[in-house]
């Protein structure tokens, strides 16, 4: 008999904190993020998400608003959506990473970005002193000096890392992390070919925020093909997905309310930046079949940011009305 393909993973949907948006409005405290957090685990969210910048777009730092997150939670995943890794030297970035998989009981993903290709982010680059050119392939060492470090046995002798950006001895004396191998690394990023090639090489996920599910379903169907012949096992990278929804019964008024929020974020409107990112809007049954679109595309792990500057109303809407129609939704 032909081998039984093992099924996909069951479909999980998270939401973003709320950090950016907090900024935006000139609040820093943690109690209301921390509220959040718990309100999305008692709705049945599966996971809930930072985002990451220093001066391009500021908020708290991911790592510790996710530390102070896992205090207050039991069982829901942590994530980073996405740390923009390559700010920070790759020995303090293992370091938090390994200290904060521990902190969350081995709950913790973490989304990886390289920078989005504009003028603030090459700033903040620069403003740290890390080559804004270099940050692909300073990225993917990162991620390799991590795996390096986090899979070292110390009874093997000192574990020496030698890349093109850093060269590091004994890495093995690093802390390991909680989960063996250290938590799963995933690659927020677009659908080129150079990308889809990368995650389907190095990565344990995708995290694209591609407009069109037809995209994704192409770059997905792609990235299945190159791990497979990079000899990964089936479901080895998990297909995410991170997409902004706006949700209220009048849609030209939910899209209205979208482009203002756009705008405060991004300094850009709905209409330029819905070119590059996943952006839905209306009523909750038109922001559900869109998501599902996705998933039927094979998305298996949907990150939803909420487009508003005060998103907690719209959690419990969120959980009642869209989360059981994605979960009733299949993969083609």
């Amino acid at each position: 008999m032909p081998p039984v393909e093992p099924s996909p993973p069951p479909l999980r949907v998270g939401v973003l904190l709320p950090t950016r948006e907090m900024a935006v409005t000139g609040d820093y405290t943690i109690a209301p993020l921390l509220e959040f957090a718990r309100e999305a685990e008692d709705l049945g969210f599966d996971s809930v998400w930072a985002g990451d910048s220093l001066t391009a777009r500021p908020r708290l730092d991911p790592l510790v608003v996710l530390a102070a997150v896992g205090a207050v939670t039991q069982t829901i995943g942590l994530g980073t959506a996405a740390l923009t890794a390559t700010l920070r030297h790759p020995l303090i970035g293992a370091a938090m990473a390994a200290s904060l998989d521990h902190t969350t009981g081995g709950r913790l993903s973490l989304g990886l970005g390289a920078g989005f290709p504009v003028p603030e982010s090459a700033a903040e680059f620069a403003a740290v002193g890390v080559p804004f050119e270099s940050r692909v392939g300073r990225l993917d060492e990162t991620v390799r000096l991590w795996r390096q470090a986090w899979r070292s046995d110390a009874a093997d002798g000192p574990a020496d890392f030698t890349g093109r950006y850093w060269q590091i001895d004994g890495v093995d004396r690093l802390p390991p992390p909680a989960t063996p191998g250290g938590p799963p690394l995933w690659l927020a990023s677009s659908d080129t070919p150079r990308v889809l090639a990368r995650v389907a090489r190095l990565y344990d996920g995708w995290l694209p925020f591609l407009p069109d599910a037809k995209a994704y379903r192409v770059a997905w169907d792609r990235i299945t093909e190159l791990a497979a012949q990079e000899g990964r096992a089936p479901h080895a990278v998990t297909p995410g997905l991170y997409a902004t929804l706006a949700v209220d019964a009048d849609r030209g008024r939910a899209e209205t309310a979208l482009d203002r929020y756009v705008q405060g974020y991004y300094g850009r409107s709905l209409a330029l930046m819905n070119t590059v990112q996943a952006y839905g809007w209306g009523d909750p049954g038109e922001c559900a079949e869109w998501l599902a679109g996705y998933v039927e595309a094979g998305a298996r792990h949907l990150v939803i940011r909420i487009g508003s500057l005060d998103p907690r109303p719209r959690l419990r809407q969120i959980a009642d009305e869209v989360l059981p129609v994605l979960r009733a939704t299949r993969p083609a």
